[in-house]
């Protein structure tokens, strides 16, 4: 026995160092060849969750980057299996996190849900495994020509860069035709197996409920339910600029009603004016307007991130561009490293459509922004990065019996609820759950975590979906940080950021 611990110990650190990760092709990592497709490894380990400690095993399984071809290359992706505190506990919850281009190895689940059940968290091939599809070339090309972000000379520079890195990924042997969702699943299915586990359930939010959902049409009788937040379903990985001006008009509408704020001027119209005559200089700094488009419209996933949105621009359109430039900054310590970009490109692919304009339908300058990071992504890809199709049917709503729960925030930017309810019509056995005035994952994750327990425990233990613990909550439009004073109270340290950036 210990022999046996000290080579999966070795092995472990094997799989760390895959996991923990440089960026670019020298974190491509060949397999051992000693090492079985198919096979687990895993160690015990204990693990604190919510405060409390549980058993667990982590480690890697391996898989062949083709599936159905057992001499392409190996790929080691991480396994967390946390053990249920029952010893004869139901169906397991597997989980799939957002993207793509984020880890799926991050995610904790609520201590309640693993009274019942194991929860298990498989890596992601692109991201978390011993292929990791980063390239540091595209992260420098993220941060822009230092004018305008979504100007054509950024996006020109961008997409060489995502041309040359796929040219790179090729040279090197990985075959990117096998980094789609459908492998992904494979993936899975090659874990649940070897795990031993006959029906799961699944736990999905944003593009992992498009996971879960293909995973429900190839594979409907593994399936026992499945919950999801955030929901995306085919054809809405590309955010519609007409789209967006609605959820605005919906925030309009929630301000109208705020006394404390409410000045008789809409925030579409502040926003739509403020961008319209942005100064090239805040004092002595540029301004990229591309830069407060994309940020602009990442920190209205979320309802505490959007009042603060909301306040800056009602400074900018009074001529106080301070609060803007500060989420520009924000755009640079934060979005160009955000994500791991080739897994984005490889996933979001799905959605592509090679006849489509992008640059002028996302600009669309009749809407108030159009739709400036569906523009970055779409535009840097289109024609510079291989778009390998999954089969047709899985690219459109088909009929499912699996029973599910669908989750969504009512001012939710990047999933808005009413693409859950047009999915929902297409689930025999589908219910919608629809948090009034929340956002994006985290609003609803965090901001009333007993009823979000209440709800899927209920739903993953008995099938039932009881909401009742839920309490309105209505958008507050004060914001908890003030920008436009910050980036005045800040100005010595901006400069000098300035100088040395």
């Amino acid at each position: 026995m210990k022999s046996r611990r000290r080579i999966y110990s070795r092995l472990l650190i094997i799989a760390n160092m895959v996991v923990a990760g440089c960026s670019g092709l020298s974190f491509i990592q060949e397999v051992p060849p000693h090492l079985i497709p198919g096979k687990l490894y895993l160690t015990p380990i204990t693990i604190e969750v919510g405060g409390k400690e549980f058993k667990a095993e982590e480690g890697f399984i391996v898989v062949n980057e083709n599936p159905s071809d057992t001499l392409s290359r190996k790929n080691m992706l991480p396994v967390l299996k946390i053990f249920s505190s029952n010893r004869n506990p139901a169906e397991p919850i597997f989980w799939l996190n957002g993207g793509p281009g984020l880890s799926n190895m991050k995610y904790r689940p609520m201590p309640a849900l693993l009274e019942n059940h194991d929860f298990v968290l498989i890596g992601y091939r692109g991201v978390d495994g011993s292929v990791n599809l980063q390239s540091d070339e595209i992260v420098d090309a993220m941060e822009g020509d230092g004018r305008d972000l979504l100007g054509d000379n950024s996006l020109k520079n961008l997409s060489r860069a995502v041309e040359r890195f796929a040219y790179e990924l090729r040279a090197n042997g990985v075959d990117l035709s096998h980094y789609t969702m459908v492998d992904v699943i494979s993936d899975l299915e090659t874990a649940r197996k070897a795990l031993g586990y006959g029906k799961i359930n699944l736990f999905s939010a944003s593009y992992g409920t498009r996971l879960a959902l293909i995973y429900s049409y190839l594979h409907p009788d593994v399936l026992c339910r499945s919950a999801m937040m955030c929901v995306n379903p085919p054809g809405r990985f590309i955010w519609s600029p007409k789209k967006i001006d609605e959820q605005l008009q919906y925030y309009d509408s929630l301000f109208a009603t705020d006394k404390n704020h409410y000045d008789g001027r809409s925030l579409s119209y502040c926003i739509k004016k403020a961008l319209k005559n942005v100064p090239s200089r805040w004092t002595i700094f540029r301004l990229d307007p591309g830069k407060i488009k994309a940020t602009t419209f990442a920190m209205l996933f979320l309802k505490g991130s959007a009042a603060l949105v909301f306040d800056c621009y009602r400074a900018a359109e009074d001529g106080d561009y301070s609060g803007l430039y500060m989420m520009q900054l924000a755009y640079d310590f934060i979005f160009p490293s955000s994500m791991v970009w080739g897994d984005l490109f490889a996933k979001g692919g799905t959605d592509f459509d090679p006849s489509v304009d992008y640059v002028s339908s996302l600009r669309d300058t009749s809407t108030v922004m159009g739709s400036p990071l569906s523009l970055l992504i779409n535009e840097s890809a289109q024609g510079h990065w291989p778009v390998f199709k999954i089969a047709p049917e899985l690219c459109k709503i088909q009929p499912s019996k699996v029973q599910t729960l669908l989750i969504s925030g009512s001012v939710d930017f990047s999933t808005p609820p009413d693409y859950a309810t047009e999915l929902l019509k297409s689930l025999e056995n589908g219910k919608q759950v629809i948090l009034k005035e929340m956002g994006h994952f985290d609003d609803i994750i965090n901001l009333q975590r007993a009823a979000l327990t209440n709800l899927l425990v209920r739903f993953y233990d008995e099938g039932v979906v009881d909401d009742s613990k839920y309490v309105y909550d209505p958008m507050n439009f004060e914001p908890q940080v003030n920008f436009p004073l910050w980036a005045k109270i800040l100005y010595p340290f901006i400069f000098v950021f300035n100088l040395f950036w």
